[in-house]
């Protein structure tokens, strides 16, 4: 190589994913002092746990790491292993999403994952580890989904909530050093296996891919923020998940890999508003590997061709992070996107500041049609199963509505709301069970709360004496908003309410006695969905649909 091409290849920047930056300017004294108040406003929103969370945090990954062991070691002897080769055994957990990642916050759940060996059965860890996991003192609202697109355990330990996936490898023992970067450990597995291992290897990838990872991690937390704030952070309701935003962030991070956080979220707003979907977004080329496995190809495979904002995971084999969004929730995310290039020009240019970009959405306000979907079960452990099984299929329902002619937008609230009832009548009961409330006798809970007994305040104000006489009841509520052309015709949502319906009810878990699922319009809205009561539930001028009574539609 010559002189001259030498000192031209040094010249060049560094590139970072599959295309040259578009810019490697230094940051200017502004956008640093607009990154300063940004990290002060995050402070303000609290988004950094303490020091003593963050001690928690590790004690509890311990107790975790050492069950692993345990719950190995168990099934090793079991099949008959000695003791020294059942302890040796080994067995290791991963961390993944926001924690692995570094932008989690105070009272965020830990991505978690456990590997074990080959002689070890993943319906073992659905039937051994669960119980040793319910058994633990630490451990509430525990429900094992093993039939999800990655099996899961999802519990609060310690009051943190977590989410427990595995993989059983294809080697005879875990040891504490295991690598999972190597492709060669994705040999001899299933495809769960392969697509929970894929969680950590993602993570750790797009650590290793952009230029400064304290800079990603500001500008993912604000976006993190903001897309909460918006009601569009995700993947269950169509909407973009962890992983999908930190992949968005990572790309502009390697486009402009030289700038402070400030920047690189204006940034974000700006190439995201006017990017031409379905052109995918890639944090480097896609690369073949050692199986026999379906990496996103749209060329090859139609279904790919139909990913509506594909986001593409870098890790081997590469996926599609986002199949789950629809014509609407991509429409709205745009739209945000959009505000959001406004909000920051006007930071920039100082007549704003970093709270405006926070603004909470009113979605309960934005809408003059919606459907309420209320979940109900007659304990804690149902109710978590069946509402989890009602919020994975609510985007099957946002899509049967998209088909419907007078519907030009469909949107999924992205909070499920979670009462306790306590009822006295079979009439209450059934009220309940239609989506209303009891006056002084239904307790809206937090995520973790559902286990709350509130019979002794129900006591203590005389609202009621023996506790024979109550029958408690859980509900769970979705909502979708959805915008109609076309006023004062005749809109019918028979079709995809009864799609829906019997698409939940046709689960093998179901159980007709005790999971009732209900769903009616409200027309117009009020200040949020913690105070929607009977007054607001009015009948739309179209149709009035009366199905059976776990589904009573009213449009």
């Amino acid at each position: 190589m010559s002189q001259d091409q030498q000192q031209q290849q040094q010249q060049q920047p560094q590139q970072y994913g599959i295309t040259p930056p578009i810019s490697t300017d230094p940051p200017t004294e502004q956008q640093l002092k607009l990154t300063d108040d940004l990290i002060q406003t995050l402070r303000d929103y609290g988004l950094f746990e303490s020091e003593q969370e963050a001690q928690k945090r590790v004690i509890v990954l311990g107790k975790l790491a050492n069950m692993v062991k345990d719950f190995v070691y168990e099934v090793s002897k079991q099949k008959g292993f000695p003791d020294t080769l059942a302890k040796a055994a080994g067995g290791k957990i991963f961390t993944y999403g926001s924690y692995r990642l570094g932008v989690h916050g105070a009272g965020a759940d830990i991505d978690t994952l456990c590997v074990f060996p080959k002689h070890v059965e993943r319906d073992q860890f659905f039937t051994i580890m669960y119980e040793m996991l319910k058994k633990r003192p630490e451990v509430t609202e525990i429900a094992a989904v093993p039939d999800a697109y990655v099996p899961v355990i999802k519990m609060h330990f310690s009051g943190i909530p977590i989410d427990f996936i595995c993989a059983r490898l294809a080697i005879a023992r875990v040891p504490d050093d295991l690598d999972l970067a190597d492709n060669n450990i994705l040999k001899g597995l299933d495809e769960r296996c392969v697509r929970s291992l894929n969680g950590s290897r993602v993570t750790d990838d797009i650590l290793r891919l952009v230029p400064n990872v304290n800079t990603f991690r500001i500008a993912l937390r604000t976006i993190k923020l903001w897309a909460k704030s918006r009601y569009i952070y995700s993947n269950v309701m169509g909407f973009l998940g962890g992983v999908a935003w930190a992949m968005l962030i990572a790309r502009i991070c390697q486009l402009y890999p030289n700038a402070c956080a400030a920047y690189i979220v204006n940034r974000f707003f700006f190439i995201m508003s006017r990017w031409r979907w379905p052109q995918p977004v890639l944090l480097r080329h896609l690369e073949d590997g050692p199986l026999q496995v379906r990496v996103w190809n749209p060329k090859l495979y139609p279904a790919d061709r139909s990913h509506r904002m594909p986001i593409i995971t870098p890790a081997y084999p590469s996926m599609c992070a986002t199949h789950n969004v629809t014509d609407s929730t991509r429409h709205i995310m745009m739209n945000e996107f959009k505000l959001g290039v406004d909000i920051t020009n006007k930071i920039f240019d100082g007549d704003a500041n970093w709270k405006d970009l926070f603004t909470k959405s009113d979605f309960f306000r934005a809408y003059k049609y919606y459907l309420q979907i209320t979940s109900s079960s007659e304990s804690t452990e149902s109710q978590l199963t069946w509402s989890g099984l009602v919020e994975a299929k609510l985007r099957q329902l946002v899509l049967k509505m998209e088909l419907v002619d007078m519907i030009t937008l469909a949107h999924p609230y992205i909070k499920a709301i979670d009462k306790i009832h306590y009822c006295l009548t079979a009439e209450e009961a059934e009220k309940v069970i239609k989506g209303g409330t009891l006056d002084n006798r239904s307790f809206t809970v937090e995520e973790g709360s559902l286990e709350t007994d509130h019979t002794s305040i129900l006591k203590e104000n005389g609202l009621v004496t023996d506790e024979s006489d109550i029958k408690r009841l859980f509900t769970t509520t979705f909502y979708i908003g959805f915008e109609v052309a076309g006023e004062g015709k005749k809109l019918n949502l028979v079709w995809p309410v009864q799609e829906f319906t019997k698409l939940v009810k046709s689960w093998d878990k179901y159980d007709e006695k005790e999971m009732k699922i209900t769903i009616q319009s409200i027309k117009g809205c009020c200040n949020n969905a913690y105070s929607i009561h009977k007054k607001n539930k009015k009948k739309i001028q179209f149709v009035y649909l009366l199905m059976n009574n776990s589904s009573n539609v009213k449009i």
